[in-house]
This record gives C-alpha cells, structure tokens and sequence, in this order.
C-alpha cells in the first residue's frame, strides 16, 4: 500500500474515532440552582426568628451596623430578588460580610433586635453560591455567633463555621475559665480553650459537591447549663446533619450573657488565587430549627445552566419525599425550554405516594433530582438528590409565573 493510502486511511480511522467519541461524550450532571419561594415565607412573621434577611429590602441593609461588600441583582435564590456578593480579588483576603447583634449584646446598642431578652440556644441560615469554577478550596471564614461581654468585645464563646480543604468544619471556643470570662478583647486567640474542630462535613461545599447552585447552611450553637457539659454546636447542608460537637461546656457556670451576635464573614487567611465572587441569599437566626426555603405545594424548579458538548436539548427532573429516593413522588416529561420548570400535572406526572394528584401535599418535605440532554442524544448522569425545601401550609397558592 502506497504512503499517501496509508495516510488517508489513518486519517479517515482518526476522523471516524474522534467524531464516535464526540457523538458518546455526555453532558455534565446539572443541579437544581434554586426554586421559586413562596412569598408568604414564614420566617418573616415567626416568633421564634430573631433575624430574616432575603437582601431584597434595603431597609435592612441599613440595620447592620457594621457590613461591607456589595448587594447586587444578577445573583440571587429564584427568579428575582438579591444577593449579599463577597469579592475576591486575586491575593485578597475577601471583601464583603454583615454583623448583626440582639438580645443582651454590649454592642451596638442602638442597633440591637430584641434587646431585652437573652438567648442560650441559637441556629442561623444561609443559603451560599459558588461559581462553577470557583477556585483555591474555602476561605476560612463563613459565619459566627458569639457571646459578647462588657468591656468592650470580650468573648464568652463563638462557635465558628469555618473552612477545612473544600469542606466546611465546626470550630467551637469558650473563653471562660473559673466562671470568669478571661478574654480581654475580640480574637483573644490565646486566651481561649478550643473545643474541637473534627470531623469535618463530608459535603465539599467549595469543591464539585458545592459548583455552581445556592446551598443551603445551618448550623446551631446551644450553650451548656451553667456547670455541666452539655453544650451543643451542629452543622447541616442540604438539609443533612454533616458534624456535631457534642458535651460542651462553652461558659462553664458563667451565666450573665447569652449567644448575642452572629457574624457572616468573607476572609481568606491566605487569599484568593484568583479574582471571584461568591454569594449570600436568605439569613435567618431563631430559636428554633429553620431548615430549608418554603415553596407553594406546585413550585417553580430552577436548574444550573447546561454544560457539556454542543447544546442542551431536553431536562428531566424529580422529586422524593425522602433522602434515599425511594419515595418518588413526581417525575417530569422531557422539559425542551428553558431551565425553569413548574411542579404540576401537566409538566410531569405525580406516582407513588402522590399518584393521582395535582399538586405536591403541604407541609411536606422534598428532595430533587435532574439530568440533561445533548443536541446528539446524550444523557448526563442524575444528579444526587439535593436542593431540598418544605411546602406551604394549606391550599395551593403558587403563582403564576
């Protein structure tokens, strides 16, 4: 065989290989990025919330007396609305963050929410957003509460939720000894008595698990009775307990200041490697456990922006009414519009549980799942079950959107 048939034949195999190998290469495995809330959001009116910030309404933006960093609308959980944004110019250490204080804080006192009253058991939420290809693993810092105390920013305790690789971490401290707070000012890392920052969540916030869609973040620091050990510090994502820290004695038997602040925080120990952004939605800080976002019983889902070789072509979603996807309860039909798709009977069809109905059942609890389709009729894989929320109480009363 002559060197120029050699030739075309190797490219014609080479050709025929690359296009095969296109034709078989599947989309990336999408994510719900958020749903349409209902705009009847409890947190709003309920007694046990301290604190409730979705960063729509700039009148509570001025009620933080200390923040910085913008509040911005091309970012924000569901279809409008806005966002707490925090920069990272590259070799900065973060530029963006909020404090709120209340109860018996020392601080602020003019800014103080529900300042006649003390609390000892506290959780606080975010939802977080990461860019997909957010890069250099966490920043140290992403929330805190603490307990103030007169002089000055003395710490009783602070229970941090900190970075540890791509994962999140519970760092837990107290600053007392003998009943007496000993710290003598705000970070007196000497003085404290670290309490623990292992196991770290299994959830890789600021890595694959965590790209590109708002992750819900809660955690709860409960204090010990005065003179015993049974402090409490929790951390959930997604819905799921990812570490606790259990028999704390946070304050010993010092008991003349409450948890009284909780901090949102942006800054990088060693700096960002490049230029970036995350992003901050729906603060909430009560006294009883929060969870995730309220939607109507036929939500909106909204799923990250398609990824993978040439176009998306179709979307399928569906949701369980537990973690392990055993429960379906709803599957859509092949979704070939945009990435917004309404939980209803003529979308998909409801099964198991839910067989037969119109609409998801209130005060219920739900997890999704989504795959996507190439313009050459490939498939992505299912996304884990995740982006969970809780339906509205009563009839249905979802809008029209």
């Amino acid at each position: 065989m002559r060197s120029s048939d050699l030739l075309f034949l190797f490219c014609t195999v080479s050709i025929s290989l690359g296009t095969a190998a296109m034709a078989q290469e599947k989309p990336e495995s999408p994510r719900i990025d958020s749903l349409v809330v209902d705009v009847t959001q409890p947190n709003k009116h309920d007694p046990a919330v301290i604190w409730f910030d979705d960063f729509d309404d700039v009148v509570n933006w001025n009620r933080y007396p200390e923040k910085s960093g913008n509040v911005v609308e091309h970012e924000h959980f569901g279809d409008a609305g806005r966002s707490l944004q925090m920069d990272y110019p590259k070799g900065s250490r973060g530029i963006g963050g909020c404090k709120i204080f209340f109860g018996d804080s020392p601080a602020h006192r003019a800014s103080v929410v529900r300042p006649k009253e003390s609390f000892t058991d506290v959780y606080w939420r975010i939802y977080v957003k990461h860019p997909h290809d957010w890069t250099g693993g966490g920043p140290a810092k992403l929330s805190r509460a603490t307990s103030l105390v007169p002089p000055g920013w003395r710490q009783a305790m602070i229970a941090h939720v900190w970075s540890s690789g791509q994962a999140l971490t519970l760092d837990p401290a107290s600053g007392v000894r003998d009943g007496q707070v000993v710290t003598t000012r705000y970070n007196d890392f000497e003085k404290l008595r670290w309490l623990g920052n292992k196991p770290a969540s299994r959830f890789q916030l600021h890595g694959a698990d965590g790209a590109g869609w708002w992750v819900c973040v809660e955690a709860r620091a409960k204090l010990n009775t005065p003179g015993r050990r049974d402090g409490l510090n929790q951390l959930w994502i997604d819905g799921r307990l990812e570490t606790e820290r259990k028999d704390l004695d946070w304050r010993g038997t010092y008991d003349s200041h409450g948890i009284n602040a909780v901090f949102l925080e942006a800054y990088w120990n060693q700096g960002s490697p490049v230029d970036q952004s995350r992003w901050i939605d729906n603060f909430v800080i009560s006294t009883e456990p929060i969870g995730p976002v309220v939607c109507t019983v036929n939500p909106v889902l909204i799923k990250t922006s398609y990824r993978g070789p040439g176009n998306q072509q179709a979307w399928q979603a569906e949701l369980a009414a537990d973690r392990s996807g055993d429960q379906i309860v709803w599957q859509s039909g092949l979704n070939k519009h945009r990435d917004h798709l309404r939980i209803d009977a003529e979308s998909g069809q409801f099964v198991g549980l839910l067989e037969g109905e119109i609409h998801l059942a209130p005060s219920s609890s739900y997890v999704c799942r989504v795959r996507q389709q190439s313009d050459s009729g490939q498939w992505s894989q299912w996304s884990p079950w995740h982006q969970s929320f809780v339906t509205a109480q009563g009839e249905d009363r979802s809008l029209a959107r």
